[in-house]
């Protein structure tokens, strides 16, 4: 219930944040520029004001974006244990009457036969 209510927190920030990015000035356009500017008579405090409204307005939207991404992590509902879905397929498939204790195999590395020089 929690996890549904802060994806959807998550979505609508998504949406506002693409809007407030896409309304930032780029070289002397977009709201700042254009539509304050001409809304004032071409006002320079107005353009200003505006860009730093939506420079603002952009920071503090990431800001929740990123701590209720983080959030979300910790709100998933974990009804299977601690272990993911491949990680128990994986054990399942697991034999363990194969596997044998590594001092009773043979080596890997052929061992080196002591030659005397002297004979």
């Amino acid at each position: 219930m929690l996890y549904a209510i802060i994806i959807s927190l998550i979505t609508l920030i998504c949406i506002l944040l693409i809007i407030v990015v896409l309304l930032q000035p780029g070289q002397r356009e977009g709201l700042s520029g254009g539509l304050a500017a001409g809304m004032a008579g071409g006002a320079a405090m107005g353009a200003r004001r505006t860009a730093d409204l939506l420079s603002k307005t952009t920071t503090i939207l990431a800001v929740l974006f990123l701590s209720l991404s983080v959030l979300a992590n910790f709100a998933i509902d974990r009804e299977g244990g601690s272990q993911s879905a491949i990680q128990q397929q994986g054990m399942q498939n697991v034999d363990t009457s194969d596997f044998t204790v590594p001092s009773q195999t043979a080596p890997a590395v052929p061992q080196q036969q002591d030659i005397d020089d002297n004979e």
